[in-house]
């Protein structure tokens, strides 16, 4: 667990910590995603899966993009392009688990240029980039350092009480998707025809 925690910050950190920063950067994925959708169709929307303001996947990105592209944080251009690359891969696998779950994904970039099928586009893999670059140059050092100055009891009492909260939203949330996708049946077949 020690080398575990060591590989997202210099020296080992407690798991409450990287809980913490997992969070963190889900409620920041979650503000930027209302941001965009209100400045792209004018009003605001929940972009979260559950009720609670944060978007998970962007924790998952933000963890999992920190040690996956660490061997390239010593060449900003080969971090934007590897985080271009692997966030895009990232955005394709989770649209067609989505699918198979839900019988839909939750975005579509059908109007953007040089889209793939609604599910990919080239304006959001060059955001990917810049997004991690952006990971690298202050990002991680932030959200760490939110995470690490909290004192140790608040911090363990607020990893439990996100993870209990949010545990429970999901599985509520996870029930409700899953008893209407089984409407969305005809629906993803057709999606599923569309993006082999």
């Amino acid at each position: 667990m020690e080398y575990l925690t060591a590989m997202f910050y210099s020296s080992p950190v407690e798991p409450y910590v990287l809980v913490n920063a997992f969070f963190i950067y889900s409620f920041m994925g979650w503000v930027m995603e209302c941001i965009v959708i209100r400045r792209e169709k004018g009003f605001w929307e929940n972009r979260g899966f559950a009720r609670v303001p944060f978007c998970i996947i962007y924790g998952f990105g933000a963890m999992l993009g920190y040690l996956i592209l660490k061997p390239f944080s010593y060449n900003y251009l080969l971090l934007y392009i590897a985080g271009a690359v692997s966030a895009t891969a990232f955005e394709y696998l989770t649209a067609r688990l989505m699918l198979r779950l839900f019988g839909t994904f939750w975005w579509d970039y059908t109007n953007k240029p040089f889209n793939y099928k609604g599910i990919l586009c080239l304006e959001s893999t060059l955001g990917w980039g810049v997004i991690a670059v952006f990971l690298f140059a202050f990002m991680h050092k932030l959200v760490m350092g939110i995470s690490l100055a909290m004192p140790r009891t608040a911090g363990m009492l607020l990893a439990v009480t996100l993870l209990t909260v949010y545990t429970l939203d999901f599985i509520s949330c996870m029930r409700r998707s899953l008893a209407s996708s089984q409407e969305n049946a005809e629906c993803f077949a057709a999606k599923e025809d569309f993006v082999k």
